[in-house]
């Protein structure tokens, strides 16, 4: 399948790196260019069949399963936009590679994938880099404000468990970052439940907002080190909800320097003079289980030089008020 389309009856052979992902996922990444609504619409009517028979959109597949796929236009991408993002590399750093996975150190203002107006990120980056890998996808994302650690699985099956692995977060994955906020940050240890409902502004951005009634979430908030205008935080996410750490923060009144979704707009722009120019949450530590050997991990990326020199700042203009014992090691 094609940019050009297919406009014939197609009978795909699932092999053993696409099984285990659900028909509807699997559609999508096979189907680029065609609308969900469009996919999930022939699923509905079963004109997508598995092994000739009519099967649910959350059916995993199998090793050997047949699935037919009806005639379907997809919308060719322009050449000349193709030849643009041909030419674009991006500095991903490796941080571990193995024949399951790569972890990369993504550098702030990346996004992890094309979309929404960007056509180009770091997925689409390491296929162009790597054309004779057989798989890359992302086992998780990050806003592309945000610095880090990033993992990409590069066979199904150790993508799948990457999966399973963050869905329980706290029992399978932990999800540690960085992050400075506005404010004086009293608490050495601090447990944010608050549930988050994502939504649309009438511009079409996406945005989230504590709200009673959406998905559970759950922040613990660790101090590190304060100075009278500010807080540097750890952030360990017991759950993973879009912007969770962001809309927590702003939230409690401690919204992150540099945070143009929901930071103090005003403050920000006092902070791009004073040398901050992006927003100042960094994923800076992950610890998981190997996705096939389930041998323990753990992965960091560094305090990004820009957000280090910042606080190195804070510190010689404000005298810092606090240090945890671990500040060291965290900024060398």
């Amino acid at each position: 399948m094609n940019g050009a389309g297919n406009n014939s009856v197609t009978h795909l052979v699932i092999d053993e790196e696409e099984q285990g992902q659900r028909l509807d996922n699997f559609l999508i990444r096979r189907c680029k260019g065609v609308p969900k609504s469009h996919l999930y619409r022939i699923l509905r009517s079963g004109e997508v069949r598995v092994n000739s028979r009519r099967v649910d959109a959350t059916y995993r597949l199998v090793a050997g399963d047949t699935v037919r796929l009806p005639p379907i236009r997809l919308a060719a991408r322009p050449e000349v936009e193709a030849e643009e993002v041909a030419k674009q590399r991006v500095d991903l750093p490796i941080v571990f590679e193995d024949e399951a996975l790569l972890v990369i150190d993504k550098p702030e203002g990346v996004a992890v994938h094309g979309g929404s107006g960007v056509s180009f990120g770091v997925i689409e980056a390491l296929r162009r880099q790597r054309p004779q890998a057989k798989f890359l996808e992302l086992a998780h994302r990050l806003d592309r404000e945000t610095s880090g650690i990033l993992l990409v699985g590069k066979k199904r099956l150790a993508l799948t468990a990457l999966h399973d692995m963050f869905r329980e977060h706290g029992a399978g994955a932990d999800k540690r970052y960085l992050v400075l906020v506005r404010g004086r940050w009293m608490n050495a240890t601090q447990h944010v439940r608050q549930p988050l409902h994502k939504y649309l502004t009438d511009a079409g951005e996406r945005r989230v907002s504590i709200d009673p009634q959406g998905k559970a979430a759950h922040t613990v908030f660790r101090l590190l080190a304060r100075w009278p205008s500010a807080s540097l935080l750890e952030a360990q996410l017991k759950t993973g909800r879009t912007h969770q750490i962001r809309v927590h923060l702003a939230h409690l009144g401690f919204p992150i320097l540099g945070d143009e979704k929901y930071g103090d707009f005003a403050l920000n722009k006092a902070l791009r003079k004073d040398g901050l120019k992006r927003m100042a949450l960094h994923a800076w530590r992950l610890a998981c289980r190997h996705p096939l050997t389930a041998a323990p991990l753990e992965f960091r990326a560094p305090l990004p030089a820009g957000l280090k020199s910042y606080v190195h700042a804070l510190s010689a203009r404000e005298g810092r008020e606090f240090a945890g014992e671990n500040l060291e090691q965290i900024l060398a």
